[in-house]
């Protein structure tokens, strides 16, 4: 141990441990992990007493080590792991089935948004019209949806075809990142079981 106020060799709490395993938890339903790699970094984070024995669980992860020293004392980061990935600007786009998947998702979830947003305007028209106006024929504003929410799928490309698979991306992107939690969940409720163990 050194006497420097700002080592990274300062000892760890419990909770910033937890916090620690939470965020790389977070990696791995997020899928930058697979189960054997968050299993080991998992119990090294579990087993690391200062700071610095937790960097290599956090290589090459965005955000790296959730923790950091200030003032002398451990302070918890946001090691939020939904950090976009950014393509440089110079390299060339691929043209794979993956990258037809990602521009998919995309383009689903603006069309996705756009239809709340010309709902919500839909729902204020219609009772500005009935209730301020009182005009008895104010409901002709929803058969206009028909036309409203297919002008976005028409600028987009988006088809009823595209408009299915993203459906079942979104709900199998959904099952693996539960799963993924649940896994995280128990991993950590192991890590938890097995300290409480050694302490007594």
């Amino acid at each position: 141990m050194t006497d420097d106020p700002n080592s990274p060799d300062i000892l760890l709490s419990d909770t910033e441990r937890l916090h620690a395993l939470n965020v790389l938890s977070e990696h791995y339903a997020a899928g930058r992990l697979d189960s054997s790699e968050f299993y080991d970094r998992s119990g090294w984070v579990a087993q690391a007493r200062t700071l610095s024995a937790t960097r290599p669980a956090f290589d090459g992860l965005p955000g790296g080590v959730p923790l950091e020293i200030a003032g002398g004392h451990v302070r918890v980061v946001d090691g939020s792991a939904s950090v976009p990935a950014v393509r440089p600007k110079d390299e060339p786009a691929p043209t794979d089935p993956e990258t037809e998947l990602v521009s998919l998702r995309q383009r689903g979830s603006v069309v996705e948004s756009l239809d709340w947003i010309i709902i919500g305007i839909t729902l204020m028209t219609f009772l500005v019209l009935q209730m301020i106006v009182e005009w008895d024929y104010a409901w002709v504003v929803w058969p206009s949806l028909i036309v409203t929410l297919s002008v976005p799928r028409m600028i987009l490309g988006f088809s009823d075809e595209d408009e299915e698979i993203y459906e079942e991306l979104k709900e199998s992107a959904t099952d693996e990142r539960k799963a993924r939690l649940r896994e995280a969940a128990a991993r950590i409720r192991q890590l938890e079981s097995g300290d409480s163990k050694r302490e007594k």
